[in-house]
């Protein structure tokens, strides 16, 4: 079964990522309340309030790099006077060879690096919202952005160099997206977790090994709730209204992971999915994101 993302309650808005799911959730509507809002390129655009969605599935056709940059153009175009927050990123065959015997990870990093440039200058990495790209099944990219009206905070964990200052060990451009980002609200936050996983500095911790690499994670995601102000748990014990998405590079870690998730993050009410997906580094094999509703019971 591959995991869907809806925007509204038509069956007109419901995208898939290519993910199979292991367990949990097997579906994610963050903006129930969404309406269409027309197109701009690939783009399929929806409105909700002060809120702006969209979404773009475009096959690669062997130029992964050409067809991220213009997903992005579109964006920028479709998002004019709003701010972008949070960007999910599924990116087909992540961790394979593509033109110039570039990994297509790099080459989407560089497609995407190229279009914010474009669009913002060189002074871009300030406006960078929180993002996520994980390998998929399909053969086409797909791409899902939110966006507001609202200035948001785009913040950094202090255990890790921003990814968008990797050196080029890392590919011809770094990867341009924020650890979390924070979209203020007068009765609510709404705040975006980044794709996390075991990484210090910019380097791997204790590749392909699945214990201490889940340690990093859930350490890297503390650091982020504390400078997200939710605590030490991602506002665990305030009723907060909770999405998890865990990316799973092996499906037969999924016992492992979820005991641990469930016994020390997670409360019956969160929404989680457990999905089998490749990650941007090869030795990576555990992800996790969050978006958390704070505050007053968000209106999905």
């Amino acid at each position: 079964m591959p995991f869907v993302l809806s925007f509204g309650s038509g069956s007109t808005a419901i995208f898939s990522a290519g993910l199979p799911v292991l367990a949990g959730a097997a579906s994610e509507s963050l903006f129930s309340r969404a309406q269409p809002d027309g197109r701009i390129g690939s783009l399929s655009l929806f409105r909700q309030d002060e809120w702006l969605l969209g979404a773009a599935t475009v096959r690669s056709e062997g130029d992964l790099e050409g067809v991220s940059r213009q997903i992005y153009r579109d964006i920028f175009r479709g998002s004019r006077g709003f701010n972008l927050v949070r960007i999910w990123n599924y990116v087909p065959a992540i961790n394979e060879h593509g033109p110039g015997d570039l990994e297509n990870y790099r080459l989407f990093c560089r497609g995407r690096s190229v279009a914010f440039e474009e669009r913002y200058g060189s002074g871009f990495t300030s406006l960078l919202p929180a993002a996520s790209a994980v390998g998929c099944t399909a053969d086409a990219l797909t791409v899902i952005f939110a966006a507001h009206t609202k200035a948001a905070r785009h913040l950094e964990n202090p255990l890790q160099i921003p990814a968008y200052e990797y050196p080029t060990e890392y590919g011809p451009r770094a990867p341009s997206f924020a650890r979390a980002t924070v979209v203020p609200g007068s009765d609510r936050r709404v705040v975006f977790i980044s794709g996390t996983a075991a990484i210090r500095g910019h380097a791997t911790v204790a590749p392909d090994h699945l214990g201490p690499q889940l340690e990093c994670a859930l350490e890297n995601l503390r650091e982020l709730s504390q400078a997200c102000g939710l605590g030490s748990d991602l506002d665990r014990a305030k009723g907060s209204q909770r999405h998890f998405k865990v990316y799973l590079r092996r499906a037969a870690d999924l016992p492992v992971v979820a005991a641990r998730l469930e016994r020390e993050w997670l409360n019956p009410t969160d929404q989680v999915s457990y999905l089998r997906a490749d990650i941007c580094r090869k030795a990576l094999l555990v992800e996790i994101e969050a978006t958390v509703f704070a505050g007053a019971p968000a209106r999905s």
